[in-house]
């Protein structure tokens, strides 16, 4: 009882999801996918803040009244109006600092997206796998199904034995209980999807996976590695502390001021300009050391990120050149010819039930042996061709 309504709220659930292809998912995720959508936020503020900082100074305004006691009220006054900035070179290398790390930020956002369309896509792959799974239980359950009636008739006409009877009943039982099992993970995969998806459920209704890469091995891996995402990321970071570095060079270089001055002591008033600057010599200590040391981080960390990504997409390719000569094992024609000829066995009375689920079992896992094969191997796709997402 507790199986059947299991399985009864699994289907309800999935039957009220909106159905898509893998392609729609993907494409759905990347709309609703609610940390993409506050990493985009994040990264907004982030390129408004790069420009702020290369603004000018704010506009400084000062009055002065002053007092004396020869004189009723305000005996004189002064007003100064002064506007700073930086010397003019500076400008123009924030502005490519800002635009190289606008580029390394936008970079690192391609890099998140990639990582989650890549976790939806593997989700995707793991329905399709589930629905393959859950197809094959329900075609021996089926098959079951007519064997129990068949060696129902026979045993009430005494040509079966109530152990003959029995072992169908128990196969179907436990047939029952895996496809309940089956339906359960799935309703997890859906309940994934839909988080990833902004809670808005939806299904890949896609029964096939996609297709495997024209291209031979080493040609896999030498895209995978080229198109890598993170490796650009961490380059772009490399190509913007270096112009830090640049930016603190001109550290140095005198803050210069320019103003108005207006004077009303004695019988006229007084005007005036105002012209000045400051020198930072202490002010921009140890600031170029401090850039050369992050640019030095930005170097390793970008060949880190390329040695990750060969080694990762090295072991990838190692792995699918194993799982394809793994499934090219496998027949599976010769598989469902088998098993359509134990089927005419036993229904002919020349193979026992027992023997024929004993021989029917070792094909169904061997089949089942190769779903799980080749789920793994497009999985390793999914992976190696996450820079194409």
């Amino acid at each position: 009882m507790k199986t059947a309504i299991v399985t009864i709220a699994a289907f309800m659930a999935a039957t009220s999801l909106k159905a898509q292809t893998l392609g729609g998912v993907l494409e759905s995720v990347e709309k609703n996918n609610t940390e993409l959508k506050a990493l985009a936020k994040g990264n907004e503020a982030a390129r408004l803040d790069l420009r702020q900082a290369n603004n000018l100074e704010g506009l400084s305004v000062e009055y002065s009244p002053f007092f004396n006691g020869n004189t009723k009220g305000i005996a004189s006054s002064e007003l100064v109006v002064t506007q700073g900035f930086d010397f003019p070179t500076l400008y123009g290398a924030r502005r490519k600092a800002a635009r190289l790390q606008g580029e390394a930020i936008d970079l690192q956002y391609r890099t998140a997206r990639r990582d989650v369309l890549l976790a939806a896509k593997q989700l995707c792959l793991d329905l399709i796998h589930m629905n393959k799974r859950r197809a094959l239980l329900r075609e021996r359950r089926i098959a079951a199904d007519e064997l129990l009636a068949m060696f129902t008739e026979k045993y009430d006409k005494g040509d079966a034995t109530a152990i003959e009877l029995n072992k169908i009943k128990m196969e179907r039982m436990n047939l029952e209980a895996e496809l309940a099992a089956a339906e359960a993970d799935r309703a997890t995969a859906l309940e994934q999807l839909r988080a990833m998806n902004g809670g808005v459920g939806i299904e890949c209704a896609d029964t096939l996976y996609p297709p495997r890469p024209d291209e031979g091995y080493e040609a896999v891996y030498a895209r995978a590695v080229a198109s890598d995402w993170q490796v650009m990321a961490a380059a772009a970071a490399v190509d913007a502390a270096g112009q830090d570095v640049k930016v603190s060079r001109q550290g140095w270089m005198p803050k210069l001021e320019i103003g108005f001055r207006r004077n009303t002591e004695g019988p006229e008033a007084s005007n005036g300009f105002l012209i000045g600057g400051s020198i930072p010599i202490f002010a921009n200590r140890h600031k170029v050391k401090a850039a050369k040391a992050r640019q030095a981080e930005a170097e390793m960390a970008r060949t880190d990120a390329r040695l990750k990504a060969e080694s990762a997409a090295r072991a990838a390719v190692e792995s699918m050149r194993r799982l394809g000569a793994s499934m090219a094992a496998y027949d599976v024609p010769l598989m469902r010819q088998t098993l359509r000829l134990l089927r005419k066995a036993v229904e002919s009375g020349q193979m026992s039930v027992t023997d024929y689920y004993v021989e029917a079992d070792g094909v169904y896992r061997n089949m089942q042996a190769y779903a799980d094969l080749e789920r793994q191997y497009h999985g390793l796709v999914a992976d190696i061709t996450k820079n194409d997402l």
